[in-house]
């Protein structure tokens, strides 16, 4: 059957099956449509930039996936049989792959990452960045009505093949950035002598962190797990927000009596931390500990978050490191947009983060990126233990909930927008009738309702999945069985609905 290209999209990112091996999951990213993607995006990338083929320089990496070096591969072959020349960087990380347009060593005219992030084995994709950043929804729908249609006649003169060892790179970048960023007056190469930090990459591509930047930094990394790129990710998922994962590193670093742990996604563009005592440093509590350094560096500066963050996380911000929190939509890159377009209004904003791990700062191009945002809790870290202090203390006055959940309805009506909407439209309707809910002003995603003392003591966000026939709900509360309390008097109203099914 003839693959729908556009199907391959998501948000902007291309995804899609690359290999067989999960019953009824079909391929429809084979090396074949990879490399027709990959003359759509040198002819996007000619008329972006407003030159010929054969002078634009394509940098090109991989994650640890099976099918990575083969659609590495297709990749290449599109771009070379296009006129334009490629640049082979290997096993890399996709924050890597935009710096490499950035670098002065290398200034690509663009970059290529094929990931899939946290996805299963049987999954790959691909990412793309020029100089002024990723490329955004309506560019990803250019490149794929142009793979539909393009000549697959190629260039007179086939382009140049090269090679970098980008990660090297990139990873003398983050050393650079800890060493100027600690001062350490004593051992200015070495400002993590004394630590001793684990890091977990899951079996991605961020194995590098460990003998790449913190042993030549000087941290004791002993207790590092699942450094070796394996693309069947055979002991956990490569994912901060993944239970089975956290509680992996939470354990590496306790057995180890580290100082920290880190874990990374697979392609590096996300990130958590643990501490020494095994407090999980993921979602809102990780929010809180970037934005404490954050506004200690640009005081009173906007905080941009997804809309899934606690109430007190909001109170930390606004009321304890007297920032400003702005609570907008899922989505990394809306995230980041919103914090781009702030700055351009002249509203100062320094940190666009979202609950999955995904944090761009301004001082790094808006980049998400796991490893950079790491280097800035370790330059932090470094610096406090240097005062006898600990960043452990960072975020004690947050507030965290007694519970939280979440709620992913599936959606079976086939018009399933439309019909998620019904849903969130006639729910604003049905809080008016409950005593003590309120809706909260000044959200920009799905209905957000607060729920008071007497009925709830917390909050649920009920919004339509970006991408799949799901209204995720989530719930939070203050106290034990809140959530239940909550979820006790939405079940009637949910259960009207036919072509809503729990999970």
């Amino acid at each position: 059957m003839p693959i729908n290209l556009k199907s391959l999209q998501n948000g902007s990112d291309i995804r899609g099956v690359a290999s067989p091996g999960i019953p009824g999951e079909q391929v429809n990213l084979s090396p074949e449509i990879v490399e027709k993607i990959a003359r759509a995006f040198v002819s996007w990338l000619s008329e972006y930039k407003q030159c010929r083929p054969e002078h634009l320089k394509v940098s090109i990496g991989r994650d640890s996936r099976i099918t990575g070096p083969d659609l590495m591969k297709a990749f290449a072959r599109g771009v070379l049989e296009s006129g334009a020349d490629t640049v082979d960087c290997g096993l890399s990380s996709t924050p890597a792959m935009f710096m490499s347009t950035v670098f002065e060593e290398t200034h690509y005219d663009g970059a290529v990452m094929l990931t899939a992030s946290h996805l299963p084995f049987n999954r790959n994709g691909v990412k793309f960045f020029t100089r002024d950043g990723g490329l955004d929804k309506p560019d990803i729908a250019s490149i794929l009505d142009k793979a539909g249609t393009i000549e697959e006649a190629p260039a007179a003169i086939p382009g140049r093949e090269y090679s970098f060892d980008l990660i090297g790179k990139y990873s003398d970048f983050l050393c650079d950035s800890i060493r100027k960023g600690v001062q350490h007056p004593d051992h200015y190469n070495q400002p993590l002598l004394g630590f001793h930090i684990v890091v977990d990459a899951g079996n991605g591509s961020g194995g590098f962190f460990v003998d790449r930047v913190l042993q030549p930094l000087g941290a004791n990394t002993a207790g590092s797990q699942f450094l070796d790129p394996d693309g069947n990710f055979p002991n956990h998922v490569p994912n901060p927000e993944d239970g089975t994962a956290m509680m992996s590193v939470q354990q590496a670093v306790l057995e180890n009596h580290a100082d920290i742990g880190i874990i990374f996604d697979t392609d590096v563009d996300r990130a958590a931390a643990v501490d020494q005592s095994g407090l999980l440093l993921n979602r809102n509590l990780l929010i809180a500990l970037i934005s404490g350094i954050i506004l200690e560096e640009h005081p009173g500066t906007v905080i941009v978050t997804d809309s899934i963050t606690s109430d007190g996380l909001a109170t930390f911000i606004n009321q304890d490191l007297k920032g400003i929190h702005h609570r907008f939509k899922r989505g990394y890159k809306n995230v980041i947009n919103e914090a781009i377009r702030l700055n351009q209004e002249g509203r100062e904003s320094w940190l666009a983060i979202e609950t999955s791990g995904h944090a761009a700062l301004k001082e790094n191009f808006f980049l998400d990126d796991g490893a950079y945002l790491m280097t800035k809790i370790l330059i932090k870290a470094a610096r406090l233990r240097m005062e006898g202090k600990s960043y452990r203390n960072l975020t004690d006055r947050m507030t965290m909930p007694a519970e939280s959940e979440e709620f992913r309805l599936k959606i079976l009506h086939p018009d399933f927008k439309s019909y998620g909407n019904q849903v969130i439209s006639d729910l604003r309707e049905f809080v008016q009738k409950i005593s003590g809910w309120h809706i909260v002003p000044e959200n920009h995603e799905g209905i957000r309702v607060s729920c008071n003392p007497e009925n709830g003591n917390g909050w649920f966000l009920l919004r339509l999945s970006l991408h799949d026939p799901v209204i995720p709900l989530n719930v939070e509360s203050n106290v034990e069985g809140g959530v239940s309390l909550i979820m006790s008097q939405l079940s009637g109203f949910f259960d009207q609905y036919k072509d809503l099914c729990g999970s």
